[in-house]
This record gives C-alpha cells, structure tokens and sequence, in this order.
C-alpha cells in the first residue's frame, strides 16, 4: 500500500525518524563487490524484506510452498508453463510477470484487472517466488521483477542448510527477542508458524536456558521471556504506525498491552469505515493514543491527515502537539511542503490548532 508511503519504508521511519530511503533501497535491491545486497524479499511474516543470511532458515516453508500459496490449482496444471517462466527469465534477466509472458507468445493470456484475474504466468510466477526458484531482484513501484534465486543470492547462503526444527527455534527465539514478552501465540504469529512448530521449539528454547516462561497480571495465556532480557523502567517511544509495523500486526497482541481495538479498513466499503481508509496508530510515550487516517497529497504537496481521533481519556491538545511534529517530520521526509487536516475525527480541531501554532 502506498496512500502515504510504500509500507516496507514505515517501520524504518517509525523507529529512526526521517531517513534516507535509497539506503533501503540499495540494502534490498543492489549488489556490488564492495556493497552487497543485505535484505531480500521473502514471506516471513507477510511478504517482507529479511537479512539475506536468513533465507536458510525459510528453506522448509520454501518447501511447503512449492506449488504456491494460492492458486495452487493453476500451478499444478501447469508443470511446463513453470519450466518455461524459470527458462525465460535465465534469457531475459530481472523481468516482470507481464515481461516473461510477453516472451512466452504462446501463453494465453487474461484480461488484466483484480489480483483474482492474474494471468497463469502471474500465478505460477509467484509460486516459483514462494518455492524460492525465483526471487525479487528489484520493485519498481509495486512490480515485482522477477530473478533466478541463484543469480540475486550468494552461493555461500544458498549451500547454507539448517534442519527445519532449528530453523523454527531460531525463528521463535529472534520473535521472542523482538517482542519483549509475548504468549505463544504472540511469537508464533511474527513468521506465521503453526502451533504444532511452536510448541515443542518452546520447549526446548526452556530446556536450553534461552527462554524462561513468565506471568503477565491479566493475561490468560502463559508468558516467555528472553532469559537474561533487561526490563527497562520505562518506555517513553513516540512514533506513527503504519497499519503493517511489526509492534502491531497481531491485533490480540495490540489489545492486549495497550487496550487499543485496531482493524485495517481498506477492505471495508467507505460508508462502513469507523476511523478511515489507511489509519495510523499514534505510539505517544509507549501508549497508544491516537489515530490519523493519512494521505499523500502531492498535488497540494502535503501531507492530509483526512481524519484523526484520540483515544478515551487522553488529553486531546497534548496528543495534537505532539502527533503535529510527528506528522511534520514525515511530511518533510516524503518531501512534502507541510500538512493539512481535515474536518473528520474528535482530535481534528485540536490537531488543526496544533499544525497552526507550530
């Protein structure tokens, strides 16, 4: 989704503020002798960009998707139109789906429209990508150019193997890491694992000392712990959220540490929308206060926050002044002239007065 910003960007400015965003892209899409490629793309939690030297420890979902995620029936029909695509882009090089099937004259081909009418090149395409025969060379804007695995990754990397079992342990571990403190179902969902994995990587992650299981006051599900984690007294992180940063993806989770109900609505028609189109949580001194349904005018050449809300017993001027610098900072990291507000929202006025009195 890119109504605001393209979402593998966000996290990054949530965490960092405003950065340059070619040394993202030179991290996940160029590769030289002196500066190697560090990211690829890959389905971690959803389609994501991960550190390189991971890509063995995804090597068993590699496996498990060899006929794809979707359309599975597509691509079990076509054996050869697989051969074919993995065929054409060894000739054509970094190639987009519409690319190799212009290559391939004799596919036949449908109408273009909804991710549902993708072509047969598209679908089988993209089980190659989840089967890891190919992978993401470059995105320009949201297409996916297509390479063969072995010409993006470093051989050393690719003869890497780890045995499924480990691989989920360490999956588990670095979850656990990221998260703090987390429920099974917490940890198991940052790379989509399926509870069969988790239980027994729980296990022996406790066996082994690096995890120790906790009591969090009012969870109902036993919680882990990093052994040997620092608990810093307090966390004061102030950041916008886009609707897919890691801290907010598993929405039980999100309920659960902050009491804040949170749904996407870009599926849901317009007139059934409670908060917006794209909505950003506002992290303020650890607690979520607020959110700004969010877009990129770059006719105007601003930031528009189309609507914002504050959170049940928050001080709406204190949430303004500070959402109001946030949302100047990422203004001036899309390059855009300021911001305007609209009139939706029970923070909107505040908001507005704040954005003038700065």
């Amino acid at each position: 989704m890119s109504v605001a910003v393209r979402a593998h960007y966000a996290p990054v400015f949530s965490r960092l503020g405003p950065y340059d965003r070619d040394v993202l892209d030179r991290a996940a899409w160029a590769h030289s002798a002196r500066s190697p490629r560090l990211l690829v793309e890959y389905w971690a939690h959803e389609a994501a960009l991960m550190a390189v030297d991971d890509w063995p420890l995804l090597r068993w979902r590699m496996r498990e998707y060899r006929h794809g995620r979707w359309g599975k029936h597509i691509v079990k029909a076509n054996p050869q139109l697989a051969d074919d695509i993995v065929a054409a882009v060894a000739e054509l090089g970094p190639s987009t789906a519409g690319q190799i099937e212009n290559h391939l004259a004799e596919v036949p081909r449908r109408a273009k429209g909804a991710w549902w009418n993708r072509s047969d090149t598209k679908w089988v395409a993209e089980a190659l990508f989840a089967a890891g025969t190919l992978t993401t060379s470059t995105r320009v804007g949201f297409a996916r150019h297509y390479d063969l695995t072995e010409k993006v990754l470093p051989a050393e990397v690719l003869a890497r193997e780890v045995a499924a079992e480990d691989a989920v342990r360490e999956l588990m571990l670095r979850a656990a890491t990221a998260l703090g403190v987390a429920t099974a179902a917490d940890i198991r969902d940052y790379f989509r694992l399926a509870a069969g994995q988790a239980k027994p990587a729980i296990a022996k992650l406790i066996a082994d000392g690096e995890l120790e299981q906790v009591t969090v006051d009012g969870w109902p599900a036993p919680a882990y712990l990093v052994a040997g984690q620092s608990i810093p007294r307090r966390d004061r992180g102030t950041a916008l959220l886009c609707p897919f940063d890691p801290l907010i993806f598993f929405r039980p989770r999100v309920e659960r540490l902050f009491n804040f109900h949170y749904r996407v609505e870009i599926y849901t028609p317009a007139n059934k929308r409670q908060y917006g189109y794209y909505v950003w949580p506002f992290l303020l001194d650890g607690e979520l206060v607020g959110r700004v349904d969010l877009k990129a005018d770059r006719t105007a050449d601003a930031l528009h926050v189309v609507a914002a809300f504050v959170e049940a017993d928050r001080s709406p001027s204190h949430v303004a002044q500070a959402l109001a610098g946030e949302l100047q900072a990422m203004a001036g990291w899309l390059g855009l002239a300021g911001v305007t507000a609209g009139q939706r929202g029970d923070l909107a006025g505040e908001l507005r007065k704040a954005l003038v009195r700065r």
